[in-house]
């Protein structure tokens, strides 16, 4: 692992420690961890959502079912192959 340096405003590294108790983390470092690997799950959830809506967007031109199930497919494809490459980690 490597290691970076972080510097924190006094007031909001209380806050940190105030959430860490609370939430019962053991250190700093899992709880910055833990957040870090929330905020890029929350990125992709809103990337996925930004796909997704250019998909749909799609639907105003004229699409047939079949070409909408595979999309819906291809889709669902991609989402599982990610997903799945994330809790294998």
């Amino acid at each position: 692992m490597k290691s970076i340096s972080l510097k924190l405003e006094p007031n909001f590294l209380r806050d940190i420690e105030k959430t860490i108790k609370k939430n019962r983390y053991s250190t700093k470092t899992e709880f910055i961890r833990a957040a870090i690997r929330d905020k890029i799950t929350e990125l992709e959830k809103e990337e996925t959502l930004k796909n997704i809506d250019k998909l749909f967007g799609s639907l105003k031109h004229k699409t047939t079912d079949e070409q909408l199930h595979a999309a819906g497919e291809k889709a669902f494809k991609q989402l599982e192959r990610k997903f799945k490459a994330k809790k294998s980690r």
